[in-house]
């Protein structure tokens, strides 16, 4: 999962794509990048997080009216500075890219473009994006480019390049691009402001960019949509290649920030919904908790919703370090471990001789929930009782979240009983996937990691593919 951002306008936007990456740095650390364009394509990108990555930069040197930008963490490829977004080409046009997502066909996508004598020069999926884009948009007549090749062109993308994606990219001197994979998994999100110079576009993965950016959103994109933006800044949309719409309900559960906004639903809201729809499943458990407590911060609000709705009170029960990053998106088991030691510290008086319901996101690994559990029992807990807010993660996620292995996953072979015991927890409680689905009935999600249900269709042949890739790049 990364976070992209692009802006088109009639005014210098370098800051503003910054600003809006650095509201996007939970969505990845392992590195930063931005390309503007005015007459010339201008990037600078590198490995580590935004501040680190435009440290002392002279802005000056990137100006530019329209750009993109990116914040990553590699699901497949390298850790490394050459991988990070964006990409560019120098024919046609000119191309700059960036993407969200992950190309589960990479393999047979490379030799393709391999046997079209183009090199693909890193183990960045979004390259492959762009050559199949470049290759297609370079068959067309260039001279007197139409909207209708640039659509034919994406729909030609959309049916060679598979998986979930989305999207963004400046054609130089023709225009400003935006599109979604045909199944709608990763999110986009348009949005405009009114300046002194006229209307400006924007795109993002996440509302709450837009709230910082003062910026009055539009709308989702749909499904294998793609919004293009012509030299006289006039907006053409269309749906292309659309097919079963799954959105990644990740994104509600764990990844997105709690004030973002994805197809009117406020991602605290949902939330707070899902602690409720705990209540049946702790009620049926049979435990008695004293208090409940939730793993700062993505845990809060299912916590403080399950609390509300049975009656138990909550307690902030964990300190967190607000330096130390996310241990999900760590590059490796053992850096997570590090990581999860120094960013939680239990608050002595309050788990001391309680039974305590510990409320988290979600249970992938184990690697959070066994320390915190023997950390709130070393400090005086009675009993403790995990509960995860989203059903048992047990198939890989092959969409662009960092859980392609399956060996890994600490459900894909245990019942709750044993996860029990692996965890030193007295009990474990899920959120039901029937419950999860019912709270969505209305909007169609992608719950693969829980159902094993790949709305684009998988087969084992690539599903160990893209183990071994994410093997060979050494972040397990």
């Amino acid at each position: 999962m990364c976070g992209i951002i692009g802006i088109n306008s009639n005014q210098n936007i370098s800051s503003e794509i910054i600003h809006g990456l650095t509201a996007m740095q939970h969505r990845g650390q392992d590195s930063a990048g931005i390309v503007t364009f005015d007459g010339n394509f201008k990037i600078k990108k590198g490995a580590g997080q935004v501040s680190s990555v435009f440290h002392n930069v002279d802005m000056d040197k990137l100006k530019g009216n329209c750009g993109l930008g990116h914040v990553r963490y590699a699901t497949i490829g390298s850790t490394e500075a050459i991988d990070a977004q964006p990409f560019s080409v120098n024919y046609p046009f000119g191309l700059a890219m960036v993407h969200n997502g992950n190309v589960i066909n990479f393999n047979s996508l490379r030799k393709k473009l391999n046997r079209e004598k183009r090199l693909i020069d890193t183990s960045n999926d979004v390259e492959l994006i762009l050559y199949a884009f470049a290759a297609s948009l370079e068959k067309k007549d260039i001279h007197k480019i139409s909207v209708d090749d640039i659509f034919e062109t994406v729909e030609e993308v959309q049916n060679s390049v598979k998986g979930a994606y989305s999207v963004l990219t400046i054609i130089a001197n023709q225009g400003f691009l935006a599109f979604t994979d045909s199944h709608g998994i990763r999110p986009l999100i348009m949005a405009k402001k009114e300046t002194e110079n006229g209307l400006t576009y924007a795109f993002a993965s996440e509302t709450s960019v837009f709230d910082y950016l003062g910026y009055e959103v539009m709308r989702d994109l749909e499904a294998g949509e793609a919004v293009y933006i012509d030299k006289d800044n006039k907006i053409h949309s269309k749906i292309l290649k659309q097919e079963k719409k799954a959105f990644c309900v990740f994104e509600y559960i764990y990844f997105a920030r709690e004030d973002s906004i994805f197809h009117n639903r406020l991602v605290a809201s949902e939330r707070v919904k899902m602690g409720k729809r705990l209540s049946e499943n702790l009620e049926k458990s049979g435990v008695k908790p004293d208090i409940i407590i939730d793993v700062p911060n993505s845990a809060y609000f299912f916590a403080s919703g399950l609390a509300e709705k049975v009656g138990i009170p909550y307690r902030r029960g964990l300190a967190k370090n607000r330096f130390i990053g996310r241990s999900f998106i760590t590059p490796n088991q053992k850096e997570r471990e590090s990581v999860v030691k120094q960013k939680l510290n239990p608050i002595k008086d309050i788990v001391k001789n309680h039974k305590i319901a510990v409320v988290d996101d979600s249970i992938v690994r184990g690697t959070t929930s066994r320390h915190l559990i023997n950390l709130l029992k070393k400090y005086g807990a009675k009993e403790v009782y995990f509960i995860s807010a989203s059903p048992p993660v047990k198939y890989p996620c092959i969409y662009g979240i960092d859980m392609s292995v399956k060996k890994e996953m600490i459900a894909s072979d245990k019942n709750n009983s044993q996860i029990a015991k692996s965890l030193n927890a007295e009990s474990v409680i899920y959120q039901s996937l029937e419950d999860l689905q019912d709270m969505y009935s209305d909007l169609p999600i992608c719950d693969a990691c829980f159902s094993g249900n790949y709305p684009t269709g998988i087969s084992e042949d690539v599903l160990e593919q893209i183990e071994a890739e994410k093997l060979k790049s050494n972040r397990v």
